[in-house]
């Protein structure tokens, strides 16, 4: 991703493995500080992943990945590495799907870091091909509602929902978009903004609770947001607050859509109802910034995610094209070779 350090332009990924650690942008500090995280050893790894310091589905399949090579760079058993890895958040898909593809990589005999690089590689060309698939719906002028932070810093590099907005920015369109700041931990204000304002892409930080009130005033042409899970059935878990986004989108008919790699798509789940919704401390929601900033005599509760069944999702823009929810089963099969273009015959020669 672009990102701007002391006024001059950097390329930089989510996360990498260099000089026997994973380094990463921690995610916990901007955007008022770019730091990058070293995590040393798996344990470093996982907390970074429990602690946020790393957030979105395929950057954190991609820092496991990396996580199981550095720990076979030292030595450690690669199915208890895997183990530890799997404990730390329970929603998103990409984090087991990345485990199982270096666990049968070093299985076939490959190196873990040579499959965790093309792996990491892999992700970035995903979101590159659904930033083409995605661009097409973005006209001049389109005034776009998004949730969470689906960007670069969700991914290895490029983003889900980012994409498609890059790719329209590069071909010349303006357009708008509304940043649903969410709550508790405000990723779209603190990051998706920050992705956006680097990106010079015209911008607005709205309450999570505003997001109504410009869908019914018609000021609102599409919605696009991400997902760290979606079932067989097209039923789709994202950060929470995504649900209701897209009942308001039904009822105002404004087009709402699902921007994700097909790694995000766990086909052994029939439908959304067997997600697991992971719970965090209530204290993220007690507390801003340290500061309590409600009653210390009261609860809270905390889902990090809720489930938008595919009833209210018009498609779902993957690398290989944008389809219904219900057509999902198509992505199953590996795509399609192009066939190299037949070979011209010889003339026959005629016969005296």
């Amino acid at each position: 991703m672009r990102v701007v350090v002391d006024g001059e332009p950097r390329e930089l990924r989510t996360v990498w493995l260099e000089d026997g650690a994973v380094k990463l942008i921690d995610q916990r500090r901007l955007p008022f500080e770019l730091r990058i995280l070293e995590a040393r050893d798996l344990e470093e790894v996982a907390q970074a992943i429990e602690d946020m310091a790393v957030r979105g589905a395929p950057a954190i399949g991609a820092t496991a990945a990396y996580g199981l090579a550095l720990a076979h760079l030292q030595g450690k058993d690669l199915k208890e590495a895997a183990d530890r890895l799997r404990k730390t958040r329970p929603t998103g898909h990409d984090l087991f799907h990345a485990i199982e593809y270096i666990l049968q990589a070093a299985e076939k005999g490959e190196d873990p870091r040579a499959a965790a690089e093309r792996y990491a590689d892999e992700d970035v060309a995903r979101c590159r091909a659904i930033g083409v698939a995605g661009a097409k719906l973005i006209r001049e002028g389109t005034r776009i509602l998004t949730h969470c932070n689906a960007g670069a810093l969700a991914t290895v590099d490029i983003g889900t929902v980012m994409a498609p907005l890059r790719a329209a920015k590069a071909r010349g369109r303006r357009f708008f978009v509304y940043v649903s700041e969410t709550r508790p931990r405000l990723q779209g204000a603190r990051l998706t903004a920050w992705e956006l304002a680097q990106e010079g892409i015209e911008h607005a930080i709205i309450v999570d609770g505003a997001s109504g009130h410009f869908l019914a005033r018609g000021e609102v042409d599409l919605v696009l947001v991400g997902a760290d899970r979606i079932a067989a059935n097209g039923d789709t878990a994202n950060k929470i607050g995504t649900y209701a986004k897209a009942v308001l989108a039904k009822e105002n008919r404004v087009p709402f859509y699902v921007v994700a790699s097909t790694s995000t798509i766990d086909f052994s789940l029939p439908s959304g109802d067997k997600i697991p919704i992971e719970e965090r401390s209530p204290q993220e929601v007690l507390h801003f910034e340290g500061t309590l900033a409600a009653p210390k005599e009261s609860p809270a509760r905390n889902p990090a995610f809720d489930v938008t069944p595919a009833k209210y999702i018009k498609g779902i823009i993957t690398e290989r094209g944008i389809l219904p929810p219900g057509q999902l089963a198509r992505l199953r099969a590996p795509p399609r070779r192009a066939r190299a273009p037949a070979r011209p015959r010889k003339a026959r020669r005629k016969r005296d």
